[in-house]
Order: C-alpha cells, then sequence, then structure tokens
C-alpha cells in the first residue's frame, strides 16, 4: 500500500471497535474537573504527567502537544516511508484500544487513497516514547497544519487538504497523544528496508554463482548432505539455489581434474553466510511484523459497558524493533562483505584463475574494472561504520522521566543505507563476473547464470575498453531493487528462493 498506491478501507466491525472505544474515553472526560487523572486525556505529558489540566482546556492540550513535538530535523523522507507511516499509525488506531473518533481514523485512510502525504524530517527521534517527533508532523498535517507532498509538491498541510476536498480536524481527547505515540517511524521504514533486503538475498547468491563460475570455483561444498550436517535453514536455501544456478555447467566440467583442493571461503562459504544472513533477516521480518499489527500508544484503553480501564505503560518503547534492525543492518552489510572479496578474486591475477589483470582487455594500458572494486571496498568500509548498533545508545530525556530510550528510529534510517549500499556492492560483482564469464567463452556456465550473464548483457554491454562504469553499476543496481534480475533468472530455475 505504500509504495503500490492501493486503496485502504476501514471494514465495518473496526469502526465498531473504535467507536466503542471513543464512547468510553467520551464518558470519563463528561466528568469534567471530577474525573480521574488520566495520563495524556487530562495531564500534560512526561515529565508533567502530575500536572493536572482542567477539562475547558482539554482541546488545546491535544492541540498544543503535535505543536511542541513537531522538532523534527534533517532531509524529509520519502513519499512511500511517509505513506507507510500514515498505514501504520491507521492500523495501530483501528484496533480500538487507543480512544480516538472514528473520524481521526478516516482522515489518516483520506489521506493514503488521496494521495496526501505528510511531510515528515527523517531525524529527531529517539525510539521511546515512539517516534515522537516525526509522528508530530504528521498529525499537524491532520489539524490543517505541517507540509505535505502532493502531486509531486511539498506544500502547506492545510493547502494540501484543500485540493482533495478534505476538511482538518480539531483534536478532542488523548487524540493527539494516539497520533504521536508509537513506533511507526521505526517500523515503517524497516519493514521497507527489509523488503528491499529481500532482493539482496537471491540477487548475492546469483552474483557469487556467477563469480564461482568465472573462477573456476567447485559446486562440491554445497551438496545437500554436507548442509544437513548443520542443519540451518537458511545455509541449506542457499545451497540448494547454488546448485540450480550451476546445473548443466560447461565450465565446471573442464576443470574437474585440475589440481585445486578448496576454494577461497568467500566462494566456499556462500552458503554459510549468505545463509546466516537469510536468517537473521527471517527474525527481524517476524518482530516487524509483530510490531505492524501492534498496539503501541499510551496509555491504552481498555472499555467495557459501563466502566473503562486506563492503563499507563511502556508499549510505545521499540526496543524490540531496535534489536531487529541493527541485526538486520549487519546482516545485510555481510552480503555485500564477501561479495566484495569475490570482486577482489576476479580481478586480481594472482588470484583470478588465468583472467587477465582487473578483468581488461589490454592490461597496462587499460585499468579494466579495478576501480569498481576499490567502489565496492569503499561501500563495505562505511557499512562497517553503519553497523555498530544503534540500540546500545540511551540519551534521558524529559527530565529523567524517559530515562531509557531504544534508538530505534536511528536504527531504521542506518539499516536503509546499508540496504543501498549492498545494492550497488552486489552491482558492482555482477558487473565484474559477467566479465570474468566473458573470458571464459565459449564455455557455458549453468543454466540459472547464463540467464543472469545474458540478463547482464542486455543492460550493460562487455567491457572492451575502459570507459566510466557509474551508470552501468546503476542499471544492475536498478534491475535488483526492481526484480528483474531475480525475473530473468528465475525464467531458467523457477523454484530459486
Amino acid at each position: 500500500m505504500a509504495r503500490g498506491r492501493a486503496r485502504v478501507e476501514l471494514p465495518g466491525e473496526v469502526r465498531q471497535r473504535v467507536r466503542a472505544c471513543h464512547a468510553a474515553i467520551a464518558r470519563l472526560i463528561s466528568l469534567g474537573d471530577d474525573a480521574p487523572r488520566v495520563y495524556g486525556v487530562n495531564t500534560g505529558f512526561g515529565a508533567l504527567a502530575e500536572t493536572r489540566i482542567d477539562s475547558a482546556s482539554v482541546t488545546d492540550l491535544q492541540r498544543n502537544l503535535v505543536r511542541s513535538h513537531s522538532t523534527g530535523v534533517g532531509p524529509l523522507l520519502g513519499v512511500d516511508d511517509s505513506r507507510a507511516m500514515v498505514l501504520l499509525r491507521a492500523q495501530t488506531l483501528a484496533q480500538g484500544y487507543s480512544g480516538v473518533r472514528e473520524q481521526v481514523v478516516d482522515l489518516l485512510v483520506a489521506l493514503l487513497n488521496e494521495g496526501v502525504t505528510p511531510a515528515i524530517p527523517s531525524q529527531g527521534s529517539v525510539g521511546a516514547s515512539g517516534d515522537l517527533a516525526p509522528l508530530a508532523h504528521l498529525a499537524a498535517v491532520l489539524i490543517g497544519e505541517g507540509r505535505a507532498h502532493l502531486d509531486g509538491e511539498v506544500m502547506a498541510g492545510r493547502d494540501a487538504l484543500a485540493r482533495r476536498g478534505l476538511t482538518p480536524i480539531v483534536l478532542q481527547a488523548k487524540e493527539g497523544l494516539a497520533l504521536i505515540n508509537g513506533t511507526q517511524f521505526m517500523t515503517a521504514i524497516g519493514a521497507l528496508a527489509l523488503s528491499d533486503a529481500a532482493d539482496l538475498e537471491l540477487a548475492a547468491d546469483v552474483a557469487g554463482a556467477m563469480s564461482l563460475e568465472a573462477l573456476k570455483g567447485s559446486e562440491r561444498p554445497f551438496a545437500d548432505r554436507l548442509m544437513l550436517l548443520r542443519g540451518h535453514a537458511g545455509q541449506r536455501v542457499v545451497a540448494s539455489n547454488l546448485r540450480m544456478l550451476l546445473e548443466q555447467s560447461a565450465i565446471m566440467v573442464s576443470h574437474e581434474d585440475c589440481d585445486k583442493v578448496q576454494d577461497p571461503y568467500s566462494l566456499r562459504c556462500m552458503p554459510q553466510v549468505h545463509g546466516a544472513s537469510r536468517d537473521a533477516l527471517q527474525f527481524a521480518r517476524s518482530v516487524v511484523a509483530t510490531e505492524v499489527n501492534a498496539v503501541t500508544d499510551n496509555p491504552s484503553v481498555f472499555p467495557s459497558d459501563n466502566d473503562v480501564e486506563v492503563i499507563s505503560g511502556g508499549n510505545f518503547h521499540g526496543q524490540p524493533v531496535a534489536f531487529a534492525l541493527d541485526f538486520a543492518a549487519i546482516a545485510v552489510a555481510e552480503l555485500g562483505n564477501i561479495s566484495e572479496r569475490r570482486v577482489e578474486q576476479l580481478v586480481n591475477p594472482a588470484l583470478s584463475s588465468g583472467l587477465t589483470p582487473f578483468l581488461a582487455s589490454n592490461s597496462g594500458l587499460e585499468s579494466g574494472l579495478m576501480i569498481a572494486q576499490v567502489a565496492s571496498a569503499s561501500l563495505v568500509s562505511e557499512n562497517k561504520v553503519l553497523c555498530h548498533p544503534a540500540s546500545v545508545d540511551s540519551i534521558p530525556s524529559s527530565a529523567g522521566r524517559e530515562d531509557h530510550v531504544s534508538m530505534g528510529s536511528i536504527g531504521a534510517t542506518k539499516l536503509r543505507r546499508v540496504v543501498d549500499n549492498v545494492r550497488l556492492s552486489l552491482a558492482i560483482e555482477l558487473l565484474t563476473a559477467a566479465q570474468g564469464l566473458d573470458q571464459r567463452m565459449p564455455l557455458r556456465p549453468g543454466r540459472g547464470v547464463a540467464a543472469a550473464h545474458e540478463f547482464v548483457r542486455r543492460l550493460v554491454p562487455s567491457l572492451t575498453c575502459d570507459r566510466p562504469l557509474t551508470a552501468d553499476i546503476e542499471a544492475l543496481a536498478g534491475a535488483i531493487r526492481d526484480g528483474s534480475l531475480g525475473t530473468a533468472v528465475r525464467s531458467a530455475c523457477v523454484e530459486l528462493r
């Protein structure tokens, strides 16, 4: 929905839950100044939670909350990221534990369906009490303030709503707090990054198989009976992918009787390394899937027929997501790390089993793919910095009331950067391995590798003389991102995972 622009609807049974919960809050508010203190409903926020707010000021309290918390800084998120945040915020409120009116959820849904996307700065959250600042910028558009993307422009939120015939809402009791208290920034960005990482998993196997063929490596280390001895699921999947990609390889047959006993780890250990990354990413996706369907605002409202219980807790704390996203960044980075080592094997004449130095047509006069490996090394080195876990840090805020935070928002944005970097690293390996396969002709590689090689050559011509390579790398990175590489290879190996 964030990227595909699918329409969103609110089912009838969901509306009933939202109405019942709001009615419970309305009963509490109807008691006026005799109502018990309820955090964020008739009290201040954070360190001001003990400050009682009189009943006449409840709406001002919620508006002021959104305004005061709109402190995000840095570049704006992309439209897809912000749409994902709107969708997940609607999902949380629609579960009927937040006490908001039905109109609040309806307006969030209308933003998605009408293409009005809050303009949300990418920095400013510490990941508890939720992603306060980014979500405040989202909420600001609902009240006719802030800024929004519409039809390729960034404009005042009120103008964007007006262009689509939408009316801003006046926030009622608890609604401002319900809109800004939660993990939807880190979860939205993390979910999209993890989705993109899925394309990297197969691309790593394809690029690795191409490199293995170009380097005249062995497929024997990928035998299923060997994988069964260890038992990790991802390892077995990767080995299966590699065997399929290498089936019917004439290159493999050509060196069956060579003297080489073992390949370098970057070739031989692809199932163990790629597989471990797959397993870690699967774990991260399971955590994020749970969070997508979670109620993460505070306090939570539990209505009954004649009463209501409001419980203040800590479901807004991003620690589960923060850990998962840090782990995911490490897992993705390793796909780039081992890929760069295979590129080094391909371009280094001391390691490349008869390929020309740096895969140049006229080595010495030409540098070939020498600096492509340097570019990959640069990306890998940057990832090592980005993979320092954000979740081990915590800086207290709100006068010590919010004394431990997750930094999951930072984990999410750096995961996305790692994913982008590794996509480029794998594109460099595809480019380099394809050049190595050119030099093995007329011997034909395995059926899956051949399909990948042919696909690369449709996008990027063989390197017959030195040329700038940036456009080639970006074209191959784009083919990983849009799934066309995977589609092309699956045409020859339909069971690839």
